[in-house]
C-alpha cells in the first residue's frame, strides 16, 4: 500500500493539527466535566471500589477507539460515526439515527451537566433550587454560543485550563493527606452494603463510562491531522490511557481520605474530599473550579449539539428553519434554541445519573453502528496505508456494548427511546415537507411549460 500523501494532497483543508495539539484535543473532550459530579454516584454504586468500574470503562472505551482508529484513518475525509454508517449499510435511516443518537447524547450530557453546575458547588457561593439555576444557567451558555464560535472557544481554553488544575488539585492534596497518614486503605475494597461485587463493577462502569466519551468527536478533525494514519491512533490511545489514569488516581485518593458512604450520592464529591484532607483550602476556592469545569463541559457539549442540529437541517435530514442564523453573528441561532429548550426540559424531569445513563445508553447506538461497520468495510480497500485494528477487538467492543445495554434501567431506555423517536418524527415531517415542495415545483413547472389555450 502507498503512503497517506495523496490523501493529503487532495484535501482542502489547512492540515495544521500537529500531533501535540491532537493529543491535546481528544484529551479536554475526555477528560470533562463528569467526574466532577460523578464521583458520589460512583461512591453510591461501587463504595470504595470505585476504581474498579473505572478501569473496566476505560478498557471499554479503548476497544470502540481502536475502531474509530481504523476507520478515521482509512476515511480521513469521512467525518464521523453517521458516515461510517452510510459507508457500510448503504441505507439512510440508519445514518440519520446515528447522527441524531449523537445530538441527543449532547442535549442530554448538557442538561446533566447543568443540574450538577447547580448542586453544592453552587449552594457554597448562593442558594437556588436546581428547577431554578438549571435552566438559568443553560440560557445564559445559549447566549455565547449565539455571540459566536470564536468567543466560546475562547472561553474554552481558559476554562479547560483550570478544569485540569482542578482535578490535578485534587490528585495532589490527596497524596498529601495519604502522606499524612490520612487514609485508610482497606476501604479501596469496601462495597455497598447489599451488593455483589459484579453489580457494583458493572453497575459502576455504566455510569464511568460517561467519563470516557468524547473521543469520538476527533473523527471530525481528521482531515487536517498531517499523518494521519500515523498520528491519531497514538494521539487517541495516549489521551485515553492519560484521561483514565487521572480517573482512578481521582477515585482512588477519594476512597482513602473520605468513607464513601459519606461521598455517595454528592452533588459536591471533590470538594468533599477536599475538605477531608483537612488542608485547609476554602470551600470556595475549589468550589469555583468546579463550577467553571462543569460550565466548560456543557459549553462545548451545547456548541455541539447546536451546530449537529444545524449540519443536519442543512443536510435535509431536519426541519430546514435550523439552519437560520443571526444576521451579523452568523450563529445557528433557532438550533441553539431548540437544543437549549431541550436540555432545560430534561433537567426537570431527570437527575444527574438518570441524564448520565441516558447519555451512554444514546451513544452505545454509535458507537454499536461504527464497531459493526469496521467489519463490513474490511472488505473496502483504500489506496493509503491506515491502521488496522485486529478483528477481535471490533468484535469485543460489540459485546461490551452489549453488555452495558443490558444494564440500563427501563425509564433510561424510555428516555433514550422517546429522544429518538423525536427525532424520527423531525425527519419524518422534514421529508414530507420536502417531498410536497418538489412536488409543486414539478407542477408549477409544468404549468409553466404547457402552451396556452385559447
Amino acid at each position: 500500500m502507498t503512503t497517506d500523501a495523496p490523501a493529503e494532497r487532495r484535501s482542502r483543508l489547512k492540515k495544521g493539527i500537529t500531533p501535540a495539539l491532537l493529543f491535546l484535543f481528544i484529551l479536554g473532550d475526555v477528560l470533562g466535566a463528569g467526574v466532577y459530579a460523578l464521583v458520589g454516584v460512583l461512591a453510591e454504586e461501587a463504595g470504595g471500589m470505585m476504581w474498579a468500574p473505572l478501569l473496566v470503562a476505560m478498557a471499554m472505551a479503548l476497544l470502540t477507539a481502536s475502531s474509530y482508529a481504523e476507520l478515521v484513518t482509512k476515511y480521513p475525509k469521512a467525518g464521523g460515526a453517521a458516515v461510517f454508517a452510510r459507508r457500510a449499510f448503504g441505507r439512510p435511516v440508519i445514518s440519520f439515527l446515528v447522527g441524531f443518537s449523537m445530538l441527543a447524547a449532547g442535549v442530554t450530557s448538557a442538561a446533566g451537566l447543568a443540574i450538577a453546575f447547580s448542586g453544592d458547588y453552587l449552594a457554597t457561593f448562593v442558594d437556588v433550587p436546581t428547577a431554578v439555576a438549571a435552566p438559568i444557567f443553560l440560557v445564559l451558555l445559549a447566549l455565547l454560543n449565539a455571540r459566536g464560535i470564536k468567543e466560546s472557544v475562547r472561553s474554552n481554553v481558559v476554562m479547560t485550563v483550570i478544569e485540569v488544575s482542578g482535578l490535578v488539585l485534587v490528585i495532589v492534596l490527596g497524596a498529601v493527606a495519604v502522606g499524612r497518614g490520612q487514609a485508610d486503605p482497606g476501604r479501596l475494597t469496601e462495597l455497598p452494603e447489599g451488593v455483589g461485587l459484579g453489580a457494583a463493577v458493572l453497575g459502576g462502569a455504566l455510569i464511568a463510562f460517561y467519563s470516557f466519551v468524547g473521543f469520538e468527536v476527533s473523527a471530525n478533525v481528521a482531515e487536517e491531522v498531517h499523518h494521519v494514519n500515523r498520528v491519531y491512533p497514538r494521539a487517541l490511545f495516549g489521551a485515553l490511557a492519560v484521561a483514565g489514569a487521572v480517573y482512578v488516581l481521582i477515585a482512588v485518593v477519594s476512597a482513602l481520605v473520605i468513607a464513601p458512604a459519606e461521598l455517595s450520592g454528592s452533588t459536591s464529591p471533590l470538594l468533599d474530599v477536599v475538605g477531608a484532607t483537612g488542608i485547609g483550602l476554602p470551600d470556595w476556592a475549589f468550589s469555583a473550579i468546579a463550577l467553571v469545569a462543569v460550565a466548560n463541559g456543557a459549553l462545548l457539549t451545547m456548541i455541539m449539539s447546536s451546530r449537529m442540529a444545524y449540519g443536519m437541517a442543512d443536510e435535509g435530514l431536519l426541519p430546514r428553519p435550523l439552519t437560520r442564523v443571526l444576521p451579523n453573528r452568523r450563529t445557528p441561532w433557532l438550533a441553539i434554541v431548540l437544543t437549549t429548550l431541550l436540555a432545560v426540559g430534561l433537567t426537570l424531569v431527570g437527575d444527574l445519573a438518570m441524564l448520565a445513563e441516558t447519555v451512554v445508553l444514546l451513544l452505545l447506538f454509535v458507537f454499536l453502528s461504527t464497531n459493526v461497520a469496521v467489519l463490513v468495510l474490511r472488505k473496502d480497500r483504500v489506496a493509503h496505508e491506515h491502521y488496522r485494528t485486529p478483528v477481535a477487538l471490533p468484535v469485543l467492543a460489540v459485546v461490551s456494548c452489549l453488555v452495558l445495554l443490558t444494564q440500563q434501567s427501563l425509564q433510561v431506555w424510555a428516555y433514550g427511546l422517546g429522544m429518538l423517536a423525536l427525532g424520527v418524527v423531525l425527519h419524518l415531517f422534514t421529508r414530507r415537507t420536502a417531498h410536497a415542495r418538489a412536488v409543486r415545483a414539478e407542477h408549477e413547472q409544468e404549468r409553466a411549460a404547457a402552451p396556452a389555450v385559447r
